[in-house]
């Protein structure tokens, strides 16, 4: 019996010398999901992060499809109209004329509309350009770093940027010509 014993359990029983480093390697399972852990919270924090609706519009250079370069703080004294959309989003689509209608009525006013190509290709983007005969300034996204900026999440999204360089309104859908006037006309009216 005392042979079973010295050959069957004691054997799987630890050693001094295997407890402590089984005890680190716990120490160090449990500080590496703990590491992986923080590091996937905060990236899902960061996608969870909603567009910034009010405060200082995030500064950007666009380079547009007719190759002029210009930064958005250029614009200050101006409205800003900001929309960001693609070929492929049929909500874009019915949203295209409503953006140019409003930019060419508003054009002589101090009213800017941009808009900024989403995950799109150049050929999709200036074929819509095209099909919607569209006159105001677009570029593209050229590695999504504007719309990382303003954290889209879908296309249209629309920003209105006042005179001062401030989101006063955001839409994370499709506009309306009278919701586009409503924020305007207020906006030139207190200058």
């Amino acid at each position: 019996m005392i042979g079973f014993i010295m050959d069957n359990i004691l054997p799987q029983i630890p050693r001094k010398n295997e407890q402590k480093s089984f005890g680190w390697f716990s120490i160090l399972l449990l500080a590496s999901i703990l590491v992986v852990g923080t590091v996937i919270g905060i990236q899902l924090a960061n996608q969870l992060q909603t567009q910034p609706t009010s405060g200082p519009a995030p500064d950007f250079e666009l380079t547009t499809f007719d190759g002029e370069t210009f930064n958005l703080s250029d614009l200050r004294g101006q409205v800003v109209v900001l929309n960001f959309w693609a070929s492929w989003c049929v909500p874009c689509r019915d949203e295209a004329p409503i953006l140019e209608s409003l930019w060419r009525r508003y054009r002589n006013q101090r009213v800017v509309v941009v808009g900024v190509a989403y995950a799109d290709s150049q050929q999709g983007s200036l074929e819509f350009i095209e099909e919607f005969n569209i006159s105001y300034p677009n570029g593209p996204d050229v590695g999504t770093r504007i719309s990382d900026e303003y954290r889209i999440t879908g296309v249209p999204e629309t920003f209105v940027i006042n005179e001062a360089g401030e989101i006063v309104f955001f839409i994370p859908a499709p506009i309306s010509e009278g919701q586009l006037d409503a924020i305007i006309r207020p906006l030139l009216a207190k200058s």
